[in-house]
Order: structure tokens, then C-alpha cells, then sequence
């Protein structure tokens, strides 16, 4: 099994200063923003941040379009500024009348699309505005009108649409369960496909449960009962028929193979993670899913192997196990920024 990839959506390449940036950059830059902002920076941190700022003119172009983005908010505290920016904010920080403040001012700066360092880094705004969404770390179950049950995983957002002809729900980000209503409340079968939408296509439910995932450029579909049709948005050939048991990934244009389901698949909706013969590195990408900051694992022991089963609700104790099932060090550089790496 694979548990490397990104929960983000399609999105522009990063850009500052009108040209494009390297993700590294991008990311880079996020990461600097969030210690510093964070409040617990020391005088080394900032030596450090400067030297990063002269390593490359990238590097600066960026910073300097993170100043001018927040110049904007200098009627702000600085921590409400954080709050407001950070992709690592709590969920209840996410609706607050500051965080619709700054990103008002960063969509008319210009940064969606066009010059965002910061902003194209998440969905922030769309996952707020969506129907039913989730913070990071957190799970929630919905009733739809016609009975369905959907279960968002951590980080997720849905967009619902019902109407006379189809039962629509568009996955905006993350992960959701479902498990589809057979019958109307009055007891009659509702006969209106029941369809899921991403960016890459539409899956529609056989009378079933399954999950689905939104990656960065691909969707991946997992069958636990009956069946799904999967039709592509760029295929002009015939839909492909998933059943229970299998799982498979597609892209705009192309299926790929199906293959077994395994318990990761479905492990997240019993509140578990769990890893199985799986690399070090690939997992911490899936524990930072759940996990509100940075979660970083060394190179040095990225390749390293392991198998277990964690609960997911508590994230400190499973960085806290990794040392011992693997010859690692947990470091936090504060509580938002966290690095496994090997043992001194």
C-alpha cells in the first residue's frame, strides 16, 4: 500500500513578484510564516529565516510578496493576522470575522490564481464556503436529504445538489465515506442517480459504500459493498464499473488498474491509521493530514519500514510511540512544527 500524495485540489503554480515559483519555495515560505508568526521564534530561528531569505532570489521574491500581503493587515494583531492566514489555524479560527477579513483582501490583492504564495497553497476560502466541511484532525458524519450518510475525513469539504433529475455531491477537498440511502423516507425507491463528483469525474453509486479521495491531479475510488460507475471528464470512451472488494485511481483521461482494497482504505472511518509494511516517510505525509502544523520526516530515515495500527484521535501519542517501533527522535521546533529523524 501507498500512503503518500496530497489532499489538495488542482491548483495554479505558485507565483510571486508576477513569475512562477518552485512548490519548495512556496512551501518554504508557508513554513517560515507559520514559526514566525506563531509566536515561539527564537533569535537563531530569525538568523536562520534571514539566511534562507539570501539563499536565492526566489526565495526573497516570495517573502517580499508575504510582506505586502500582510501590510494589508496591519490593522490586525499579529497572531489574528496568523489565525487568519495559516492553513494550520483550529476550525473554530476558520470562521472567524478576522479570517473573512483577510481573505477578502488577499482575493483582492489578486493572489488567488494569479500571484499567491500564500493562498494557493490551500482551498482555505472554498472548503469554508462549502456546504459541510472539516478542520484538520477533524471527522464528521452528515444525513443528507434522501437519507444517504456521508462521513467527511479530516481537512474535507462537500458541496451538495439535489435536484429532479440527479443527486449530486462534489467533493471540494479531502475524503469522504458514503454509504447511499436505498429507499425515500417513505418508503419508495428514490430512482435519481446519486453521483460524486471531483475534479477528475463522476462516480455513481450502485446502491453501495465506498470512499473517495481527492489527490492533487487524481481521484482515487474505494468499494466496500456493491458497486460504482466511474466516467472520466476527458474520456469519450465507456464508463468503468467498479465493484465491491477493489479499489482503483483515476485521472481526466485515464483508469488505472484495479486492485484489492486493504484496511487503510477504510481504517480512518473507524478512527484508525494504519500502516503496513509502509515507509516512514509516506506515512508522516498521512499523519500530517491529521495534525494541525508541520509534520517533517528526515530523509536519512524516510526509507525506513514498519507495520501497526495507531488511534487516530490522538496524534501526539502516536509521534510519541514512532521511537519505540523505529530507531528515530521525535524534535519539536514548536508546537506546530514537528521532525522525525533518526536517532543521535
Amino acid at each position: 500500500m501507498s500512503l503518500s500524495g496530497s489532499t489538495d485540489s488542482i491548483r495554479p503554480p505558485p507565483m510571486a513578484g508576477g513569475q512562477l515559483i518552485g512548490d519548495a519555495t512556496a512551501d518554504q515560505a508557508a513554513e517560515w510564516l507559520t514559526l514566525l508568526m506563531s509566536g515561539e521564534a527564537t533569535d537563531e530561528d530569525r538568523r536562520r529565516w534571514q539566511q534562507w531569505r539570501a539563499a536565492h532570489l526566489d526565495h526573497e521574491r516570495a517573502w517580499k510578496h508575504i510582506e505586502a500581503v500582510i501590510g494589508r493587515l496591519k490593522v490586525m494583531d499579529p497572531k489574528a493576522a496568523y489565525k487568519a492566514l495559516s492553513p494550520y489555524a483550529k476550525p473554530a479560527e476558520l470562521k472567524s470575522p478576522g479570517r473573512r477579513k483577510a481573505i477578502n483582501l488577499l482575493l483582492w490583492c489578486g493572489v488567488t490564481g494569479t500571484t499567491g504564495v500564500l493562498a494557493s497553497r490551500t482551498q482555505t476560502w472554498q472548503q469554508a464556503a462549502a456546504d459541510h466541511h472539516t478542520g484538520t484532525g477533524e471527522q464528521r458524519s452528515v444525513t443528507l436529504d434522501d437519507g444517504t450518510r456521508v462521513t467527511l475525513n479530516t481537512g474535507s469539504a462537500i458541496n451538495v445538489h439535489f435536484d429532479v433529475h440527479r443527486r449530486l455531491v462534489r467533493l471540494v477537498a479531502g475524503e469522504v465515506m458514503i454509504v447511499t440511502a436505498h429507499a425515500a423516507t417513505d418508503g419508495v425507491v428514490d430512482l435519481r442517480p446519486f453521483i460524486v463528483e471531483t475534479a477528475e469525474g463522476g462516480i455513481r453509486a450502485l446502491g453501495t459504500r465506498f470512499a473517495v479521495r481527492q489527490w492533487a491531479g487524481h481521484t482515487s475510488v474505494a468499494v466496500l459493498e456493491s458497486a460504482v460507475e466511474i466516467t472520466l471528464v476527458d474520456a469519450s470512451g465507456q464508463p468503468q464499473m467498479l465493484r465491491a472488494g477493489e479499489r482503483m485511481w483515476f485521472t481526466r483521461s485515464t483508469f488505472d488498474v484495479p486492485v484489492a482494497l486493504d484496511e487503510q482504505d477504510s481504517a480512518w472511518a473507524r478512527g484508525q491509521i494504519v500502516a503496513d509494511n509502509v515507509r516512514l516517510g509516506d506515512f508522516m505525509v498521512e499523519l500530517g493530514r491529521y495534525r494541525p502544523g508541520l509534520v517533517r520526516c528526515a530523509p536519512a530515515v524516510a526509507n525506513l519500514r514498519f507495520s501497526v495500527v495507531f488511534p487516530l484521535h490522538n496524534t501526539d501519542r502516536i509521534l510519541a510511540t514512532l521511537p519505540s517501533v523505529l530507531p528515530v527522535q521525535v524534535r519539536f521546533r514548536t508546537r506546530y512544527w514537528v521532525m522525525v529523524e533518526a536517532t543521535k
